[in-house]
């Protein structure tokens, strides 16, 4: 009896060994942290993106990645990147591309579906159906942002989180901003009562979270300037500024202010106002960032009687979310003066001190975070709560320091830090991988993705009702 007993309890450490990994304990998981078990289809690469979620390797997923797409210009930059960062001389990645293409693209994905996860970066009209797709055949989803951009795309985004639930699979946005160190320090600060103080209520004049974001139509990517596809100009196809790069702040807001917390779109959100206005984009500004002689026909109804494009990319946010006011708001510029890129500013507003980061002239457009008392916070107090509590956030950023500087303190930041944009899709890619190891993502991820673009397409409704 005492054998039969030792077989079984070794068989069940057997199973259990052979279903589990490092902080792994549902056995159940479709994912065990084994090398290359993640094999990933690159669906409809429009966007340069797609090919940033490739500019490193990962142990977990497969070299070998399959790519289904129509045949044109924007596959083949995104074949290009990957060959660039394949050949490069430093760190060259090695993958293996197995490439359909044909208007039969999606159909010949499902098809053969041979991967168990999907990259979806381009066209956003087309990508809530692309996701839906995938969720509906067992395949987890890496989307670039955003994933909605009108109140249609919402409710198939409801629909396609319940499918998810039950046939457990996983979709998640491409976050980025959330490994950007000022942003992380930021953050961090807030969660100091001593230094911050609590997060203010604001008004809708002086909200208590201001973020704002400058972009840019013409730029550089890996060293290399960007084409646009024409659709990137077709607020129909891409999405008004207003639903997508406020993605990124209104997700800041959430994540930095209410951490770990579930966000109730029905209960805890409130529109206050919003507004759109357009970038105006010359024909040779036009032929510029796309590499085209002239406008293709779809967007023709944007020309003004100047010929000049007029492209719906600025947009402002004002809402409440738990009580709290906040501002997003987004601005697109052709090109970013010389030495400049796209930008960044912030403030939270705490009862004992504001935390800031700037992005311009006088940062040499590199973001920078500062910390200054508030007007109802008292600077002596401030100067000692950071001389008692700012080493703890040392032990736990080491290198990073503070220098005074008039009435308010600059956090220094060491460059190992300052990773850079592109180096975040990396970093996204990673937190995706352990998530997919899990088997799950943490409780308030999927209805803070939902709280996030009911803000988003409903300010744009707003909008458009306030021409």
């Amino acid at each position: 009896m005492k054998i039969k007993l030792n077989f079984i309890f070794m068989s069940v450490i057997i199973v259990i060994t052979l279903f589990s990994c490092t902080n792994q304990k549902d056995t159940e998981m479709k994912f065990t942290c084994a090398k290359a078990e993640v094999k990933i289809i690159n669906l409809d690469p429009g966007h340069f993106h797609a090919a940033l979620v490739q500019k490193t390797m990962y142990e977990q997923i497969s070299p070998v990645v399959y790519v289904y797409a129509p045949d044109g210009p924007e596959v083949e930059d995104y074949l290009s990147r990957i060959n660039d960062y394949n050949t490069r001389s430093e760190n060259p990645t090695a993958w293996d591309l197995r490439v359909y293409k044909g208007n039969d693209y999606l159909e010949k994905m499902l098809a053969e579906k041979p991967g168990n996860v999907l990259v979806t970066a381009g066209n956003n009209r087309k990508k809530m159906d692309y996701v839906k797709t995938a969720i509906a055949a067992g395949i987890n989803v890496l989307a670039d942002k955003p994933l909605c951009i009108n109140k249609d795309d919402l409710e198939k985004l409801l629909k396609v989180m319940a499918t998810a639930d039950s046939n457990h699979t996983l979709l998640y946005d491409i976050m980025t901003e959330r490994f950007e160190i000022t942003t992380i320090l930021q953050r961090e600060l807030m969660q100091i009562p001593a230094i911050f103080g609590t997060l203010q209520t604001g008004t809708p004049e002086e909200p208590a979270v201001t973020k704002e974001s400058v972009h840019h139509f013409f730029k550089y990517v890996s060293g290399n300037p960007l084409k646009r596809p024409a659709w990137f100009m077709d607020v129909t196809q891409q999405g008004e500024g207003i639903v997508d790069v406020t993605t990124h702040l209104v997700d800041l807001i959430q994540w930095e202010c209410f951490p770990e917390q579930i966000i109730n779109y029905k209960t805890d959100i409130e529109l206050v106002g919003a507004k759109r206005w357009p970038t105006i984009m010359t024909p040779a500004q036009f032929s510029t960032a796309t590499q085209l002689p002239s406008y293709p026909d779809y967007l023709q109804k944007y020309v003004d009687n100047g010929g000049n494009l007029q492209i719906y990319a600025n947009g402002e946010i004002n809402y409440k979310i738990k009580n709290i006011h906040a501002r997003v708001s987004v601005l697109w510029n052709f090109q970013a003066p010389e030495g400049a890129g796209d930008t960044h500013y912030s403030i939270m507003r705490g009862s004992q001190a504001n935390v800031t980061i700037r992005q311009g002239k006088e940062q040499n457009y590199v973001p920078e975070l500062y910390i200054e008392a508030s007007p109802a916070g008292n600077i002596n107090n401030l100067a000692v709560a950071l001389e008692t509590e700012f080493p703890g956030l040392q032990a736990k950023y080491p290198g990073i320091g503070l220098e005074k500087s008039g009435s308010s303190w600059h956090v220094v930041i060491p460059k190992t830090y300052r990773t850079g944009h592109e180096a975040h899709f990396g970093q996204v890619t990673e937190k995706f991988l352990q998530y997919l190891m899990d088997g799950k993502m943490p409780d308030w991820e999927a209805p803070n993705m939902l709280a996030k673009y009911y803000t988003t397409t409903t300010a744009l409704e707003i909008a458009l009702q306030n021409k």
